[in-house]
């Protein structure tokens, strides 16, 4: 099982508000100290970075976002920097603690560093400034911007300097990572206490730039009720596995896969789960397609079913593959090129309510799956759904248009079916029979290009075919197939072709 530690827990704006409000009433530690504690982090931050801190401006809001800012002021004025502070609502009716933090700076401001402008209008932009810090709107933000705040958005983006954003990127909306009518282009984006999920949804991982954690004093307690974590590598073993005594002890993966013209989809499958170490890879397919894979795939053990004749799989190969999945202890992946003929389709549908084995099931096993309104896995079986968002459509009353409601889907679909769903796109989402879900923090669009599913798959079911968990078999999957684009990437121009991460 994945175990997720706090920097990676993903919180929604009211599970944010939640800690924060039971960590100030519960254990007496008051909002102007959380919020001195978040700014010395982000000070401390920004003084490591390489980004020329001569002298910077301060777009604030009336609220704790520009009080964030202003502690981030005073720490770095205590470094001789310079500070403009542009207050895009005035100073009226700033919340307690962003005025006492005013007061604060002022103070601090002993040779007449800080320049303070009460509203958007009377900003000079002709000055000269090193870099921008937003502090303007924070997790609050329910509608699109409007008025100044838009104006210093655009202005913001417009500026080559450098910009850090206070908790998140003004105009981002926290849970869903939907642009608000605009966003801030941040360079970087301090986390206050836990990062929020819309960091990492839709628009925002091209919004925020480097988002840095910045721990808080909330007990650990009040974060217990979070269930989506970001996916971090050091939570799986990425070693490759060691051959056992014999041939079938390191792990047997059945492939159930092919069909006339989609041939390649198998062989991706077949030969990505044999690049994985495992002891033995049995593909089952149609006779007819036999003498292709004999050609195509010398290592991998063969068992074709049916006549000559057949180049797709008919409800009358059931008993034979059942025979075979009685040969070996192993798990299946079911649906790499497999087709969508009506006779595979009711193979599939058979199949699957008498097959007692962890099962990953992808593309066309997936396409005969949602065909069928009626369809419950055998118990103390595990299954893993490996969908692009087409086809995890597929299983909804209707379309999936964003990230927020994927993720949503996702979270219920699997509880509720108590199975693992490995979602692909952007972000890769992770959907466990717990309702937990994992989102990955990297880009993860390579996987939606034909052939890299079928590569995917066959990582995910060599993980699951050596015992690991259907969780962490996803998650090693994904990363397994991140650490081979990387590697790519480095060495070649050009995007890798899916038999690279082989």
């Amino acid at each position: 099982m994945l175990n997720a530690t706090l920097p990676h827990y993903l919180f929604t704006a009211s599970q944010s508000r939640e800690i924060d409000r039971r960590t100030i009433e519960e254990t007496g530690m008051d909002g102007f100290t959380l919020m001195e504690i978040a700014g010395l982090s982000a000070a401390k931050h920004l003084l490591g970075s390489d980004i020329n801190l001569s002298h910077g401006v301060y777009l604030c809001g009336k609220g704790n976002n520009g009080g964030d800012a202003m502690v981030v002021a005073r720490y770095l004025l205590q470094n001789e920097i310079a500070a403009t502070l542009v207050f895009l609502s005035g100073t009226d009716n700033l919340s307690p603690d962003a005025q006492r933090n005013l007061e604060l700076l002022q103070q601090f401001d002993d040779h007449h560093r800080i320049e303070v402008y009460e509203s958007w209008d009377t900003l000079e932009q002709t000055e000269h400034w090193d870099f921008i810090i937003d502090g303007m709107l924070g997790t609050g933000l329910d509608s699109n911007l409007r008025g100044d705040y838009l104006e210093a958005v655009h202005w913001a983006n417009e500026q080559d300097l450098p910009v850090a954003s206070m908790d998140i990127p003004t105009g981002l909306h926290a849970d869903t990572g939907q642009l608000m009518g605009a966003c801030i282009e941040a360079d970087y984006t301090f986390a206050f206490g836990g990062r929020k999920q819309g960091l990492y949804l839709e628009e925002g991982p091209f919004q925020t730039g480097s988002v840095l954690y910045c721990e808080l004093p909330f007990p650990n307690s009040y974060k217990a009720r979070c269930d989506t974590f970001l996916l971090d590598e050091s939570w799986v073993s990425l070693e490759q596995a060691r051959p056992g005594r014999h041939k079938y002890a390191s792990g047997v993966l059945y492939l159930i896969a092919g069909s006339e013209g989609l041939t390649g989809a198998a062989m991706l499958a077949a030969r990505s789960a044999w690049a994985e170490g495992l002891g033995a890879v049995i593909l089952v397919c149609p006779r007819g397609l036999l003498p292709v894979y004999e050609i195509g795939l010398p290592s991998i053990i063969k068992k074709a079913v049916g006549n000559k004749s057949d180049d797709f799989f008919k409800p009358d190969h059931l008993p034979e593959v059942l025979d075979i999945l009685e040969e070996k202890e192993g798990a299946v992946l079911l649906g790499p090129g497999i087709g969508r003929q009506d006779d595979t389709v009711a193979f599939i549908n058979r199949f699957l309510p008498r097959n007692p084995r962890n099962t990953v099931i992808d593309a066309d096993g997936l396409w005969a799956l949602a065909q069928w309104e009626q369809w419950e896995k055998p118990r103390g079986s595990q299954w893993i759904l490996t969908p692009h968002p087409g086809e995890l459509s597929r299983f909804s009353d209707k379309p999936i248009k964003s990230d927020a409601h994927r993720l949503h889907f996702v979270r219920n679909f699997s509880s509720r079916r108590q199975l693992t769903i490995l979602s692909k796109g952007m972000p890769g989402i992770i959907g466990t029979s717990s309702g937990e879900c994992y989102l990955t923090n990297y880009d993860t669009r390579y996987f939606s290009r034909a052939g890299s599913g079928d590569v995917l798959a066959g990582k995910v079911g060599a993980s699951l075919a050596r015992g690991r968990a259907p969780d962490a078999s996803c998650a090693e999957g994904l990363l397994r197939g991140k650490k081979k684009l990387d590697h790519y990437l480095t060495n070649a121009d050009d995007l890798p072709e899916p038999r690279d991460f082989i």
